[in-house]
């Protein structure tokens, strides 16, 4: 049965359309590399882990300049995706969409937190669970800027790449299809994710608790990324480390 016009132009077909969702996005790629570029010189050039790894990527493949093809390529192929979706729906952007978005993201960050903390205390009987390690000694503008970091890198790395990757690599190397490939494919992911955490020179120390906590919020990440796409995700995911962070 074919989608009624009525669905099509609701709030959350439409929020779900890249023309909403790669935009939606962009506010957080300008301030967090406007905040790296401004404060490279404060914290010692402190950057978003996922940023780092996709950047690392891109320049051992090409050199010192694989930094700045890294943006050009996030650049283009967001405009890319969102010049097709305007072609193909001709129609306006509508600014009560950005703002319902947001207001959506405000909302489903503030319950994650308590959603996330909640089952982790029930699992571990503490709510103890974070300890921020080197990054909480920093100024209040590089936490903001590591947020809206994660926020963007983290679900475009651990999310749109990472999950597709592993549920594609089930259904082809190991046979398992629909969404039994896209719950393991979250599971595996969300592992991934929370360990990502520790890794680096900036990683915490290990605890077990604070994994917990993380790989809890993994899974909740990548559901709501699958269900509302990766504007809403990326920003609950940004707001949600600006509450605990900040």
């Amino acid at each position: 049965m074919a989608a009624s016009p009525v669905s099509s132009t609701s709030y959350f077909a439409l929020s779900l359309a890249p023309r909403y969702s790669v935009l939606f996005a962009l506010p957080l790629l300008i301030v967090y590399e406007a905040l790296a570029a401004l404060l490279a010189g404060d914290d010692g050039g402190i950057r978003n882990g996922a940023d780092v790894l996709l950047r690392s990527m891109f320049t051992a493949v090409i050199g010192r300049d694989g930094s700045l093809l890294f943006i050009a390529v996030v650049i283009l192929v967001g405009i890319w995706y969102v010049a097709r979706d305007l072609k193909r729906s001709r129609g306006s952007l509508r600014l009560s969409i950005f703002c319902a978005m947001l207001a959506e993201s405000v909302v489903v960050a503030l319950a994650f937190g308590i959603v996330v903390g909640t089952l982790t205390a029930k699992l571990l009987g503490s709510v103890h669970l974070l300890a921020i390690g080197q990054i909480e000694q920093s100024a209040w503008a590089t936490r903001l800027m590591l947020s809206l970091g994660a926020g963007l890198y983290e679900e475009l790395l651990f999310r749109v790449l990472l999950v597709s990757a592993l549920a594609a690599g089930a259904r082809v190397l190991l046979g398992v299809q629909g969404r039994l490939a896209g719950v393991l494919a979250t599971v595996v992911g969300a592992i991934v994710f929370s360990a990502f955490h520790y890794i680096g020179p900036y990683g915490e120390p290990f605890q077990f608790q604070s994994f917990t906590f993380r790989m809890i919020s993994g899974v909740a990440f990548s559901a709501l990324y699958l269900l509302r796409g990766f504007g809403i995700t990326a920003w609950t995911h940004a707001l949600y480390d600006v509450f605990l962070l900040l």
